[in-house]
This record gives structure tokens, C-alpha cells and sequence, in this order.
């Protein structure tokens, strides 16, 4: 009996540990589970590329945020690129949270984890995509020389010896240098000046800061004509000169994360093709462009 009883007794003890334990939780294998499962998507953008991505200097971080210290939350940052990361997250469940790592990390692949995907404004290259994955492409821009107005430059063959200014592992370097984009030739409306030297910043803005702030290292910059028409509408002392090449942006995913991004990408690229269909994408970019950049250039 007492054999019986202390049986019964020791079955009761090994059926209570078992229940607090619980039930084992199988790591996610894939990226899209991980991210659902801790509620936050960690999106890297440039926090000083106006109009596309930029910090909210007003914004101020939430107290519940499941954002990490080191990140940055939705409400402090704006523009484009993070409306629709923000869209992006919103569709998945999920808080958007905000790295900002340099252009040639992102470009570099390799991430290491520590953010999940690029929504920022990154043009797909042949080159790019030996480390990186692409969603659809999400809208579509043309590089622009932007010159400084008072420089007497009027065509680009102007421009020959001259010095210009541009984003490091940027597309427009890419351009500047005379190596091949792996564009359509549709798609190049101009060749680079000839013997142009090529100042490298790490985004492209510090090209119109510093000529605004009186800088006379180069002459002009190169960038997304986006980003000279927000110069322009901010006042600073610069000019549109030519239009050299048009490109699509989309989002990145890491060919080397350590779980699999294949249903992530899928579920972006749902999302970016609800968003084109019912005209979210539009509204941003009427929004923040000031004119619909969402159809491929005609």
C-alpha cells in the first residue's frame, strides 16, 4: 500500500513538472516565423536621405515599443521609404523597428543578422544580386547630375576633369566610375563625363549639404532626382543639369542570413503588389515625391 501510494505520489510530481514546462517550442526555421514571433520586423534605411528616409526630429520612441535600444521606432523617422516599411509591417502584424547601418554594409550583404531586410530605395544591380535577393520593384526613379547654380555648368561635357560628388556603393558611383550597371541600354540616357574624379561621401545628401555649407571639394553631385528636387524645395544652391539613367528599387534580403528569407520575400512582394493595386504605393509617392513614381518610365 504505502509502495502504491508513493507511486501515485511521484506520477503527481512528474505531471506537475511537465506542465510547467510546457509544451517544447521548435525554433523558427525560417525568417518570416522569427519575426512574427518576437512582433517587430527590423528594416535598414537611411536616416538621412530626404525625401525617401529621414529622422523625425520631433518624434519621440514609445514606451511599449518592442523596438531594441539600439534601433530606432516608427515615430522617429519619416519619409517614403519608411512609410512603407511601415506598410510593410503593418500587413505582417508586426511593429516596424528602424537600423541604420552604412550603404556599403547593405550593399555588402553579409548582414549577420542584424537587421532583416533593406527597404531603402536600393536599385537592383546584376552585381547586388550575387549577395542579395530582391522583392518586385516597389517604384521607380532616374539619377540626376545636380550641379551648384552659380558654377556656369550647362551640359555635361562641361564636366570633363571636374570633380563630382556622390553616395559610396551607390549606383550613381557605380555610373561615375564607367563600370556596367547591367542595365537595359533603354534604360542609360547618358555616359559619364570624360576623367570626372569621383568624391565619395557615405550618403548621398552630404553632396548638397556640403555645397550648400560652401564646400568647393567638387563641383556637383549625382543622385536620385528625388533627392535634388528636395534640395531645391529646401532652399540650397543647387540646379538640375541632366538625367543619366533610370532604376527600379526594391526591397534586399540577405543571401547569407542564417534562416531563410524565402517567405518573407514572398509575403513582401504580396504586399508591394496589394499596395500597387489598390494605389498605396501612389499616395506615398505623391505624398512625399510630389508626383506617382510607382509605373516603370515610359
Amino acid at each position: 500500500m504505502k509502495k502504491s501510494i508513493a507511486l501515485f505520489s511521484l506520477l503527481i510530481v512528474l505531471s506537475l513538472v511537465l506542465s510547467a514546462c510546457g509544451p517544447r517550442q521548435t525554433p523558427p526555421t525560417d525568417l518570416l516565423s522569427a519575426i512574427k514571433a518576437r512582433g517587430y520586423i527590423l528594416v535598414s534605411t537611411d536616416p538621412n536621405y530626404e525625401p525617401q528616409s529621414f529622422l523625425n526630429t520631433e518624434g519621440k520612441r514609445p514606451a511599449n515599443t518592442k523596438c531594441p535600444g539600439d534601433a530606432l521606432t516608427a515615430a522617429e523617422m519619416q519619409g517614403f521609404d519608411v512609410d512603407v516599411a511601415i506598410a510593410v509591417g503593418q500587413a505582417l502584424g508586426v511593429e516596424t523597428c528602424f537600423a541604420t547601418p552604412s550603404w556599403d554594409a547593405i550593399t555588402a550583404g553579409n548582414w549577420a543578422d542584424k537587421w532583416d531586410v533593406s527597404i531603402g530605395s536600393m536599385t537592383i544591380t546584376r552585381e547586388r544580386q550575387k549577395v542579395l535577393d530582391f522583392s518586385i520593384p516597389y517604384y521607380y526613379a532616374k539619377a540626376m547630375i545636380a550641379v551648384h547654380k552659380d558654377s556656369g555648368i550647362t551640359s555635361i561635357d562641361q564636366l570633363a576633369g571636374q570633380a563630382l560628388c556622390v553616395g559610396t556603393a551607390t549606383t550613381y558611383e557605380t555610373w561615375l566610375n564607367g563600370q556596367d550597371l547591367g542595365f537595359p541600354p533603354t534604360s542609360i540616357y547618358a555616359q559619364p563625363p570624360a576623367n570626372v574624379t569621383v568624391f565619395a561621401v557615405e550618403t548621398d545628401q552630404e553632396c548638397a549639404q556640403a555645397l550648400a555649407a560652401g564646400r568647393k571639394d567638387f563641383i556637383g553631385y549625382v543622385t536620385s532626382e528625388t533627392v535634388v528636387d528636395a534640395n531645391i524645395e529646401a532652399g540650397m544652391p543647387v540646379t538640375k543639369l541632366a538625367t543619366v539613367f533610370a532604376e527600379e528599387l526594391a526591397a534586399a534580403f540577405d543571401k547569407a542570413s542564417s534562416l531563410s528569407t524565402e517567405t518573407l520575400r514572398a509575403e513582401v512582394n504580396k504586399i508591394f503588389e496589394a499596395m500597387h493595386n489598390d494605389g498605396r504605393l501612389s499616395q506615398l509617392s505623391i505624398k512625399w515625391f510630389g508626383v506617382d513614381l510607382t509605373q516603370p518610365p515610359q
